[in-house]
């Protein structure tokens, strides 16, 4: 059975339940810090295994059993040569989204656009993320968009 995740539907998620569903299905497989190491780490390309421990600091039995998981998800591929296991993300959708994490996520400087469109200096989007989550500010911080 094909996933409508990455299958070129262009249904929003909005209507259909079963998309959405997918997507949060896929989204739970991204969400879990060792296999985002793991995902960036292939940002770059491919890697064997032990490139892989050394570069993220995921340790057997966790990096196998992260890579499973990554597999079994079909986000990343792999290839063997004789002995050695090579990974790599398995498309550029998978690319894609774990570029753009990075971007939003990992304190990539980016403009940030202001009420009038005009781009503001650059903040990092974690700073901004950790503001607005801050109880002590209240909801006018949360709320805040510049």
């Amino acid at each position: 059975m094909v996933s409508p995740i990455g299958a070129g539907h262009m249904t929003a998620l909005h209507q259909s339940r079963d998309l959405a569903e997918a997507a949060a299905e896929k989204l739970r497989v991204f969400a879990q810090p060792q296999r985002l190491m793991i995902l960036s780490c292939l940002l770059t390309g491919e890697r064997q295994v032990a490139e892989i421990e050394r570069l993220t600091g995921v340790t057997q039995p966790a990096l196998s059993q992260q890579l499973a998981e990554l597999r079994r998800a079909s986000l990343v591929m792999t290839r063997r040569d004789a002995k050695l296991v090579f990974y790599s993300l398995a498309d550029e959708d998978v690319r894609t989204c774990v570029a753009t994490m990075e971007h939003m996520l990992a304190g990539a400087e980016a403009p940030v656009p202001t009420a009038q469109g005009k781009a503001s200096p650059t903040r990092k989007p974690v700073e901004n993320a950790k503001a607005r989550s801050d109880p002590s500010l209240g909801a006018a911080a949360f709320a805040r968009v510049g």
